[in-house]
């Protein structure tokens, strides 16, 4: 277990329950207005629509250890809607129905999830900010240009089901960092025959650090920032 001390700087990490409907970046933005400090940093990427949990580096000293978090495993969890695919292979892209013969079992579920443990070759999403000769990916595939992302190797430790009623399926996602949710989304679907986006995601840890542990964004404010600083 990671102890969490409390700072009496105005430097260290703040963790942070990222709300629906912005950036990580904007996270950034919010808390450099918040604390009046330019030199703020985040442990890793959450799209506009995951929430949950975001490590905040305020000050030099602490955004130089950025890289510890973000190298750090990750769990998550998500909602897939079944029946339907994505070309962002979540609910903001290109929806298309599929015309199903049968519905998926939990059964045939489990068994699809237990094969996609391990190390597994994945493809991001062309609309990821992946770059291709200095351009993010989808800002190549908004202008209708064709992305050839290359497969990544990540691994899978552990995926259960925490409520299924088709067409959606709730699952907990233990896995390494680099992970697209999305993609795994668009892979289950797949291999169950009746495609698969991505609905919702919450990221609940980061290595040892716990979602239950970080405060909402809204509670921030420039007279109690400091309460939230922890060093570790």
């Amino acid at each position: 277990m990671v102890e969490i001390k409390n700072s009496n700087k105005t430097t260290g990490f703040i963790l942070v329950n990222k709300p629906v409907g912005i950036t990580s970046h904007d996270v950034v933005d919010k808390l450099r207005s918040i604390t009046g400090i330019k030199k703020i940093g985040h442990s890793g990427t959450l799209d506009p629509l995951a929430e949950g949990l975001l490590i905040l580096a305020i000050g030099r000293e602490f955004t130089k250890k950025l890289a510890f978090f973000q190298r750090k495993d990750k769990e998550y969890i998500a909602l897939l809607r079944l029946g339907a695919v994505s070309d962002s292979f979540d609910k903001e892209g290109k929806i298309s129905e599929i015309k199903i013969k049968k519905i998926p079992t939990r059964k045939e579920i489990e068994s699809v999830l237990n094969r996609s443990l391990g190390e597994i070759e994945q493809i991001p999403p062309i609309f990821s900010a992946k770059k291709i000769k200095g351009k993010k990916s989808y800002q190549l595939a908004r202008k209708g240009i064709k992305v050839n992302l290359k497969p990544q190797k990540v691994k899978i430790y552990k995926i259960s089901i925490l409520n299924y009623h088709f067409p959606l399926l709730k699952i907990k996602i233990k896995c390494s960092y680099g992970t697209y949710i999305r993609s795994l989304a668009n892979d289950i679907g797949e291999k169950l025959g009746c495609g698969a986006y991505l609905e919702n995601l919450i990221r609940t840890k980061i290595g040892a650090f716990s979602l239950k542990n970080a405060v909402e964004l809204s509670k921030l404010t420039p007279q109690n920032w400091t309460n939230y600083l922890h060093s570790f």
